[in-house]
């Protein structure tokens, strides 16, 4: 991912780079890439991704996120609809505080385009394979949709991986009160379910998360799907050596109220509607799957 300050100017200087993610075949193609993977293995979409390979290389690109010289998320990406699939990444909990990024710094990814690209200078370039801040600024005010986070800045560690979410590989145009609201809310709430339950590895948190867009029939700017609905899943080892698993997921329509907590099993049903065969944790059987212990928090973990 690559810079891009306000809605004008995306500067790359690739002799010191701040941000360098690596467009691969298989995220299996980068060690590191692979520690956000429960079991070190992908989740498994019919026609899109398979045995941890990808089944249109045309169209669906791996970006192993790499920023300040440390991966920090997976993503797979639909150049066809400018969206990302899923963001997968590890929650470890808050290792320092984050503030929010005010000045709208976003990142692209250049080698979509051009795998090989060293330098580029660019301002309201429209890319063939990618969102840019051109589609979101110049239709943002007059749509009822903004930036959405699939890997959410709430849940980095620290403030270089926050940072890293900022790039418009992570972002899909997401309904704004939907965005604010109830998706917030649960994000916050998944943030509290996190740090109580997820500490089973040797007293240290950790989850592993994947968080999803199911691409719609509606447009931003005619180039950026607007996903119709969104969704999210978690699996971690708990105190007592038990594995477990928490799904949520929602309509990308002006919504109110809390989401309602699901199993993984539930939303692979559901997401088996649009895809045919779908497992978000391939390594893990039905027992965590089906896991139906825990209790919603009430308020955000923001």
């Amino acid at each position: 991912m690559y810079v891009c300050e306000g809605a004008l100017l995306c500067l790359i200087v690739l002799s010191l780079p701040l941000t360098a993610p690596h467009v691969v075949h298989r995220f299996s193609d980068v060690p590191e890439c692979e520690q956000f993977f429960l079991d070190k293995t992908p989740p498994e979409i019919s026609g899109i991704l398979a045995g941890g390979n990808v089944q249109d290389q045309n169209r669906y690109k791996v970006i192993c996120q790499f920023f300040n010289n440390t991966y920090r998320f997976a993503t797979l990406y639909d150049t066809s609809n400018r969206i990302p699939v899923f963001s997968a990444y590890k929650f470890i909990g808050k290792k320092e505080n984050t503030r929010r990024n005010d000045v709208e710094q976003w990142y692209i990814e250049p080698q979509l385009e051009e795998p090989e690209k060293e330098m580029m200078l660019a301002n309201q370039r429209k890319y063939e394979k990618q969102a840019t801040l051109g589609d979101y600024n110049n239709s943002i005010n007059t749509s009822n949709v903004n930036k959405g986070h699939l890997f959410p800045k709430q849940h980095a560690s620290d403030q270089n991986t926050a940072n890293s979410t900022f790039t418009l590989t992570n972002i899909v145009p997401q309904n704004k009160d939907f965005n604010k609201g109830a998706w917030n809310r649960m994000e916050g709430n998944v943030i509290a379910l996190m740090n109580k339950h997820c500490n089973g590895t040797n007293g240290n948190i950790e989850a592993y998360v994947v968080t999803g867009a199911v691409p719609g029939n509606q447009t931003l700017a005619s180039r950026v799907n607007i996903p119709k609905l969104m969704w999210t899943a978690f699996c971690c080892k708990t105190n007592d050596g038990q594995w477990m698993s928490k799904a949520h997921w929602g309509e990308n329509v002006n919504t109110t109220g809390t989401m309602e907590t699901k199993t993984v099993t539930e939303l692979q049903e559901k997401l088996n509607e649009v895809y045919e065969a779908v497992k978000i944790f391939p390594q893990q059987g039905e027992a965590p799957l089906r896991s139906s212990t825990l209790v919603m928090y009430e308020g955000s973990a923001e």
